[in-house]
């Protein structure tokens, strides 16, 4: 399935979304798509709606549209559907093609968008550079035999990471884009085709190679017009084979080949009418090894990416199991359960939730950090649905005064202010680890009874709970199986299940 021009719109971590997709229990099903749309921050809720309550939903609200996840995004009686390719509908259209299946969705602040760095508009520096070097050093023609080398460097470095499930916009609009399925289709067909198989590399693997070796001979070395005309004319090699298969083989052409083709004959042309046939030993030389070098250089990593893309998918089926929600359930109940009296100090979030998560921790323990912010994020993200409490691991007055006024503090902002200031107070805490910023926090000078602290600690010690963090959830230690950051794949399951309450 793809789902690219629905995560464009919604600013989506594309890898992220199709990971957490493509590895959820229950893929691919309309449960695994809402639970994603519901882990990347997009809350929705999924109906089963008679079509005659359609006029009803919202301006935009999610459907299955020819068997595929669509946005769709209604204006008067038209349509506008985002799936693999923005499509207009009318609503008899609309109706025809849509199960009964509807997802409203509301968008929150925690919306995860692209969090990978872009390295494109440094690829466009470095071309610029490139080219004002090269019409400034050279004549014009050797500039613009550069000038097409970089663009058939671009056209290739698109193609090669395409290979790798990265979506080209420059390819796709060559191929056609969404206007012309048939065209798009031709392209992925010649593609798909290709047989060529040189440690792992195709044809158009070598497209980047070529253009690459060219480029660099091209720019350094000013008397190698020579190895470029011979070079171009054995390029004619390339093109005749490309066309045969595209004429007779699959009987379909395609646009980018095409377009390749057509840099490819613009260089034979400028070499053949401009280029000296002057010849130069060393430059020859230099010119083998660096094209055996660019060959073996986009091998490795070739295969590394290959590699990268095996691992993934190993680890998405690998994932599909982990989360299962029964397997995480059985290995919760395992152990027995705990019970605590004190359920009211550092308690937060909705007393009347049927879901309880406890935090066992230290302030001083370096790893409790992270246990605390899942907690916060929880809270944040369902404040309705759980409550929870932090139940710090305190001894009394042989802890040391530090953490004695420590404790202190954070019982004084709790029972004086709000819950989001205590829980800033607790962020800032594992932040910056500085007892007088909480102290400046808290205001006060006197001294809290810490009791309710201590027996906390006691109850804790009783259940084994002595080591830092441990989540209890309902009663029942999260499980040793799984890392803590798991349990964002389980709350919407957990807050659910009415078998399951505290």
């Amino acid at each position: 399935m793809n789902f690219d021009k629905l995560i464009d719109h919604f600013k989506l971590d594309k890898q992220e979304f199709y990971f957490q997709f493509n590895s959820h229990p229950n893929y691919p099903s309309a449960l695994a798509f809402s639970d994603t749309l519901n882990f990347l921050g997009l809350k929705n809720d999924a109906y089963e709606l008679d079509k005659e309550y359609w006029d009803e939903l919202p301006d935009e609200f999610m459907a299955l549209v020819n068997n595929s996840f669509s946005l769709v995004k209604k204006k008067d009686n038209d349509f506008t559907i985002y799936s693999d390719k923005v499509k207009n509908l009318s609503k008899e259209e609309l109706y025809k093609n849509s199960d009964d299946f509807v997802l409203l969705f509301e968008k929150t602040e925690n919306v995860k968008s692209t969090s990978f760095f872009n390295f494109k508009p440094f690829i466009y520096v470095i071309f610029g550079i490139i080219l004002l070097y090269s019409f400034l050093q050279f004549t014009w023609y050797e500039s613009v035999f550069n000038l097409l080398s970089l663009l058939g460097i671009y056209i290739s470095l698109e193609l090669f990471n395409q290979k790798f499930g990265q979506e080209s916009v420059v390819v796709n609009n060559i191929c056609g884009g969404a206007a012309n399925s048939n065209t798009q289709s031709a392209c992925s067909t010649i593609f798909s085709s290709d047989k060529t198989n040189i440690l792992g590399l195709k044809l158009s693997d070598f497209s980047l190679i070529y253009f690459l070796g060219i480029t660099f001979i091209g720019l350094l070395f000013p008397g190698a017009q020579f190895v470029l005309k011979i070079i171009s004319l054995i390029s004619v090699l390339v093109i005749l084979y490309s066309l045969y298969v595209q004429t007779f083989v699959e009987k379909s052409l395609c646009r980018v080949c095409l377009f390749i083709i057509f840099i490819l004959l613009a260089q034979i042309a400028i070499s053949s009418f401009y280029f000296s046939l002057v010849a130069s030993l060393p430059i020859v030389f230099i010119s083998i090894v660096a094209f055996i070098s660019l060959f073996f250089t986009i091998a490795f990593l070739n295969n590394l990416m290959n590699q990268k893309e095996e691992l993934k998918k190993s680890n998405a089926k690998n994932l599909r199991f982990k989360r299962n929600y029964d397997l995480f359930k059985r290995e919760l109940l395992d152990k027995e359960k705990i019970e605590f009296s004190d359920k009211n100090t550092f308690f937060l979030g909705n007393k009347d939730a049927q879901l309880h998560i406890s935090v066992v921790s230290n302030p001083y323990c370096g790893f409790c950090k992270d246990a605390h912010k899942i907690l916060e994020d929880l809270l944040k993200k369902y404040p309705n649905e759980i409550s929870a409490q932090m139940r710090f691991n305190y001894s009394g007055e042989s802890a040391g005064e530090k953490y004695t006024q420590l404790i202190s503090d954070f019982l004084s902002i709790y029972k004086n202010k709000s819950q989001s200031e205590f829980l800033n107070s607790i962020d800032t805490w594992f932040k910056n680890k500085d007892e007088n910023e909480i102290k400046g926090k808290s205001g006060t000078n006197n001294p809290e009874n810490l009791t309710n602290i201590i027996e906390m600690t006691t109850e804790n010690s009783s259940a084994g709970l002595n080591f830092t963090p441990v989540f209890i959830i309902n009663g029942y230690q999260f499980p040793d199986k799984y890392d803590r950051d798991d349990i964002h794949y389980f709350i919407g399951e957990l807050i659910e299940d009415e078998d399951f309450s505290a």
